[in-house]
């Protein structure tokens, strides 16, 4: 059996063994990242390279690390795309905060809606799994584990592009 450690990144440092809802807990990180980074006058507005460089770096390395460790992992805990494996949920949610437009940080009402929004979004698509999402985890091994959730994370995106674009 293989230890914790050899899982350490697709559980995001153990951040998926937290209960209930790991999954909701591993959605979390990138947007706390993007509200300090906001905060920090690193936002999409102020620093637009900054910021979806850093977004943008959370989905690759998030991706790897679903990719590397995902065999392991799902033999680890002997599940097809098991729970506690949340990197692939860090890598959706950072998606879906990339590219913000100017509108969805204008003040610290909107930039906290829109972070609101943007995770509410992403867990709501992670969960239903809309086509082609659904059909996405039946990939074996880490790309079974993280496409659907890149796909959950472009439709929330999309969502978040469209609030900001229209109601903001």
């Amino acid at each position: 059996m293989l230890s914790g450690r050899d899982v350490r990144w697709a559980t995001v440092l153990g951040l998926g063994s937290l209960r209930p809802a790991p999954g909701t807990w591993g959605s979390l990180p990138p947007v706390v990242l993007a509200g300090a980074l906001i905060a920090l006058g690193l936002g999409p507005t102020q620093s637009p390279i900054v910021y979806n460089a850093v977004m943008g770096a959370m989905v690759i390395l998030a991706c790897a690390a679903c990719v590397l460790q995902g065999d392991a992992a799902e033999t680890h805990f002997m599940r097809k795309d098991p729970p506690n494996v949340v990197a692939d949920e860090v890598a959706g949610q950072s998606l879906a905060l990339l590219a913000l437009p100017a509108a969805a940080t204008a003040g610290l009402g909107t930039t906290a809606f829109t972070l609101f929004y943007a995770f509410i979004c992403f867990r709501v698509f992670d969960i239903v799994k809309p086509p082609p999402a659904d059909g996405l985890q039946k990939v074996a091994g880490g790309w079974g584990i993280v496409l659907d959730d890149l796909v959950a994370g472009l439709y929330a995106m999309i969502m978040v592009q469209a609030m900001t674009r229209v109601m903001l």
